[in-house]
């Protein structure tokens, strides 16, 4: 009997496999499928030298609270990290048959409505159902965006020599949903509880104004948001996107003292934890203080937190403990503590 696999993300060697088995035969698909890769990007026409349609889609089921806020904002994210804008936005919304009413109808479209108000993205579709077999609702986003042919930014760009910048900390996300869905069993202050409550909109969710800011000011070769298994995945898909390794000091990696003490008090590894809201950033070392002091003016403190290298180097994280392998998380932190 084959063993199920346990709630997250489908294993990446799995997955790899899958999609390994197809290859987009269109010309026009200039960033496909693929381990690492944040969106698709496609031509709008068949010389893929012009304007670029970048489309994402990813579903919010960790969350119970603010789902509508989380779809449009973890979807922008990932068109932002190919250096587009995010124009449109789509949303399938699964309603349970347990609790589906207007109220909760109203509300997940309010949420919806204004997250794309603040990223002046426009809604212009989707599909409503009230569904069995689910016992929470469910939002799955398809976030639309556009990007210049010569602005794109590939999620495969990094390469070695590339300075390693993360913006905000570490993980924001995770201590936002563990503070609203966990509360009950975290023994915490209640100004920390409050305050990693509040990590959704402050320093919030969203690397839309991060990833501006940093391809404004210098040469960005990759970018990626690390969500499921946190930073350390986001540093392993980063490197397996563009088959290169990585170096890692672990002391640089900022970590927010709320994610510290949430985890702490649930025995996680910050490392692990769904981590959006930060932005990991391969750019030329050259570039590295020009784009980390233009962030800063933008009110986004970021920090450089390694560097690129050849891939037969591996993905290192060096710590006061030592020299070991980058940490490989199976699942996601919050997957193991919501199961």
């Amino acid at each position: 009997m084959q063993t199920s696999y346990p709630p997250g993300k489908l294993p990446a060697e799995h997955l790899a496999q899958l999609l390994t088995s197809y290859a987009p035969s269109d010309e026009r698909v200039i960033i496909g499928p693929g381990v690492g890769c944040d969106a698709a990007v496609l031509a709008l026409d068949a010389h893929a030298d012009g304007r670029c349609l970048v489309a994402k889609t990813d579903p919010i089921t960790f969350a119970s609270d603010e789902i509508g806020w989380y779809a449009v904002h973890i979807n922008a994210n990932d068109v932002a990290c190919t250096g587009a804008t995010a124009r449109w936005f789509l949303a399938t919304l699964l309603l349970p048959v347990a609790s589906a009413n207007a109220a909760l109808a109203d509300a997940i479209f309010a949420q919806i409505v204004d997250a794309c108000r603040e990223l002046d993205v426009a809604l212009v579709g989707g599909h409503t159902e009230i569904t069995h077999s689910i016992d929470r609702a469910i939002v799955v986003g398809c976030m639309l965006g556009e990007v210049n042919a010569g602005d794109l930014v590939r999620s495969d760009g990094a390469k070695p020599g590339d300075a390693l910048l993360v913006t905000k900390g570490i993980a924001v996300e995770g201590t936002a949903i563990i503070a609203r869905e966990k509360k009950e069993e975290l023994e915490l202050s209640q100004s920390l509880l409050t305050q990693s409550k509040g990590f959704l909109y402050n320093p919030g969710i969203s690397i839309v104004r991060d990833a501006a800011a940093a391809t404004r000011a210098g040469e960005v070769h990759a970018m990626h948001d690390p969500t499921e298994g946190g930073l350390a995945t986001g540093l392993w898909e980063m490197a397996e996107a563009a088959g290169v390794g990585l170096e890692v000091d672990a002391s640089a990696i900022p970590i927010f003292p709320e994610t510290q003490a949430v985890c702490t008090a649930l025995g996680l590894d910050p490392l692990g934890l769904i981590a959006s809201g930060a932005l990991l950033l391969a750019v030329a070392p050259e570039d590295k203080t020009a784009i980390l002091n233009a962030l800063l003016k933008e009110g986004i403190t970021a920090a450089h937190i390694g560097c690129v290298t050849e891939r037969k180097d591996g993905t290192i994280l060096r710590s006061a403990a030592g020299e070991g392998a980058l940490p490989h998380f199976a699942r996601d932190e919050i997957a193991r503590l919501f199961e």
